[in-house]
């Protein structure tokens, strides 16, 4: 399993407790990209980066590697998508995981990706 930086953003709040359960759980790898994109944003206060530093310090983070900037480029030429969540669904297919994401739309298409949603049912 491969968790989306939104699933990351989210189960740092309190009322997704189901989140971090399922983390705990599955010890869900995470792709670099993810990395970049949570800790990255500009308006992080320094109670949430240290959080997410800590979270990242235990989390096994998957490379950019060749396999992966394949996929995202494949997956660019197929349809308009984001550079980052090419790269995030790239990571995912080349390492054969699920992708856990609330952002279905975002991945829905894209062939042989397998989504899990932990916001349904």
């Amino acid at each position: 399993m491969l968790l989306d930086s939104n699933i990351i953003i989210y189960a740092a709040k309190p009322e997704h407790e189901h989140l971090r359960r399922l983390i705990a759980e599955k010890a869900p790898a995470v792709s670099s990209i993810s990395y970049v994109e949570v800790l990255g944003y500009h308006r992080l206060e320094a109670h949430e980066r240290q959080h997410f530093e800590t979270f990242f310090g235990s989390a096994r983070i998957l490379p950019l590697s060749q396999s992966v900037l394949d996929q995202a480029v494949r997956l660019r030429q197929a349809r308009k998508m984001s550079l980052g969540d090419a790269l995030v669904a790239g990571t995912a297919l080349a390492y054969e995981l699920t992708l856990i994401t609330r952002n279905e739309d975002d991945f829905s298409r894209i062939e042989g990706l397998s989504i899990l949603n932990p916001f349904q049912g």
